[in-house]
């Protein structure tokens, strides 16, 4: 059996027998209705757009819900589009790992087109402006990662490419948000009409984020007069151009050699993983967990598909925080962080495994309910503690999920502000909550530091994951050797005092003595690391 159009025709008795479901919409008359009158368009064709969203589509088009799919379109790696969409149609099957050791497989076809974001692309290019220019185009989404958003540095200076499409203007810009600004602008030029440009990125705030880069591009071209001067005004005008932020949360790991294999043992053909030349990691297949959040600011300009019909919870900007922020420095991620740091101090390579062990499910259980939970803003339509719930309970243990700690340690500097000092400051604002009654916090900070040794606890070297401030961070532990002689911890003020890292100055609030004493216990020797979570964990 092939995953082609013709081949799920073909053997449509096969595939269901094998326990797939296949789409069970007219798919030619979809595919007319979405080419000739687009409604949604998506840049960044990744593992959580087709698990998530090309889903949502798929059912509502199968329930007759919606008459037209999704269009694809890819502006960082284009062999995404060519080695692993067209190939295969566009189809994709989604493996739906769930908790109770059980898999659902489903063909996906919702999208209908898949294209390249290449200026120099003529046939492409002119198919994407040529979309862009539809009056029924309500919405443009993204999920192209948080710095697929950034104009400039860390130090703030425009990057060199931003900088060359400031100057070369809409005709053929080089960089993914000038191309994608340009395509805005084609629309504007077609009449000034209405669109909503939806980041779907796990970031917070992400409509900010995508608005501050796209007015960015439209007062540099109108200033130097590359453009229409209404077009800045177009981009600044939320009845014609709306930029609604959003939280999205579904656990989708890269493609599973185990789902490949069993994909196989069902008789698909094709499905090796291919590594671009960009290190883009993709498949004809995604493997996800089966709990799925979206929650849209309901801004849509010219009207938007009923996807809450599907699930998906549309509401105001304020509950869309409220609910950002109960997921991102609480319910979730900070509970993420922590197994990814001992994680991999103690050897483990899956998430779930590490929730077999006692303690750490201790320490995750504590710091989400009572740690946590006392500052968490209930949004209204998501209860925090059912929340904490399902993620201590069946999202993070769920065995089938290939999710590892190695993976989610990337970038741990950038994360620690949010997924934990945001309940830092909460507790120092609050006159009926003490910082102090804060014991398990600090102990993630000392296991970061810990980690930061790359020496796990068994006493091997290992390789900490990507991050822009490994060396810098690390270089404050560079002289500290796992023994349980007295150290001068005072060599780390310098770090713990940083609050970009931290979310807040950790000496200057007292949290640091505690920090230092769980680090010098945790770097005492080998297997200090379970000693002492085993003591503080209780």
């Amino acid at each position: 059996m092939k995953l082609t159009l013709e081949g799920i025709r073909k053997d449509a008795a096969a595939f269901q027998t094998a326990g797939y479901r296949l789409p069970s919409f007219n798919y030619e008359e979809v595919k007319k209705n979405t080419y000739e009158n687009p409604v949604w368009i998506h840049f960044g064709a990744g593992n959580i757009f087709k698990a998530f969203q090309a889903n949502v589509v798929q059912e509502l088009l199968n329930n007759g819900t919606l008459n037209a799919g999704l269009i694809a379109a890819e502006g960082y790696d284009y062999e995404i589009i060519e080695k692993s969409s067209r190939p295969h149609d566009n189809l994709t099957i989604l493996a739906t790992l769930k908790a109770d050791n059980t898999v659902e497989k489903t063909v996906v076809a919702s999208i209908m087109e898949s294209l390249i974001l290449d200026s120099a692309n003529e046939t492409e290019y002119g198919r994407l402006k040529e979309i862009f220019a539809k009056p029924g185009l309500q919405m443009a989404s993204f999920t192209i990662t948080e710095k697929g958003y950034a104009t400039t540095d860390a130090k703030g200076v425009v990057l060199p490419a931003i900088e060359a499409d400031f100057k070369k203007g809409p005709s053929q810009p080089d960089s993914y948000l000038g191309k994608m600004v340009s395509l805005l602008y084609s629309r504007y030029l077609a009449g000034a009409l209405p669109i909503a440009m939806v980041s779907m990125d796990n970031c917070s705030h992400n409509g900010d984020k995508l608005y501050a880069a796209v007015n960015a591009f439209a007062k540099a071209w109108c200033e130097a007069g590359l453009a229409d001067a209404g077009f800045e005004t177009y981009v600044n005008d939320p009845s014609k151009v709306s930029f609604p932020w959003s939280m999205i949360d579904k656990i989708t790991p890269r493609p599973d050699a185990k789902v490949e294999k069993m994909l196989a043992a069902d008789g698909i053909e094709e499905l090796d993983p291919v590594i671009t030349s960009k290190n883009t990691y993709i498949a004809p297949f995604v493997n996800a967990e089966e709990c799925q959040y979206l929650v849209i600011e309901d801004a849509f300009p010219n009207g938007r598909p009923a996807l809450e019909k599907g699930g998906v919870i549309f509401t105001e900007r304020e509950t869309v925080d409220k609910v950002e922020k109960m997921k991102v420095c609480t319910c979730l991620n900070p509970l993420h962080t922590c197994l990814a740091v001992y994680g991999c101090l103690l050897g483990y390579t899956l998430i779930a495994d590490e929730m077999k062990n006692p303690t750490l499910k201790k320490m995750v259980e504590i710091i989400g309910y009572r740690e946590g939970l006392p500052v968490v803003v209930d949004p209204g339509i998501l209860n925090p503690r059912e929340f904490i719930d399902t993620v201590v309970n069946v999202r993070i243990p769920n065995p089938f999920m290939p999710d590892s700690p190695q993976r989610i340690a990337t970038d741990t500097s950038q994360k620690l502000a949010i997924r934990f000092g945001e309940t830092i400051k909460a507790y120092e604002k609050r006159d009926d909550l003490n910082t102090a009654d804060l014991k398990l916090i600090p102990l993630v900070f000392a296991g970061w530091l810990r980690y930061l040794m790359g020496i796990d606890d068994a006493g091997n070297a290992f390789t900490p994951s990507s991050d822009p401030l490994l060396e810098t961070a690390g270089a404050y532990v560079a002289d500290y050797q796992l023994s349980d002689a007295p150290k001068d911890l005072d060599k780390l003020d310098p770090l713990l005092q940083n609050e970009k890292i931290f979310g807040v100055n950790l000496v200057a609030i007292g949290m640091d003595k505690l920090v230092k004493q769980y680090f010098a216990e945790l770097s005492g020797g080998v297997g200090a690391v379970k000693a002492t979570l085993e003591k503080y964990v209780k």
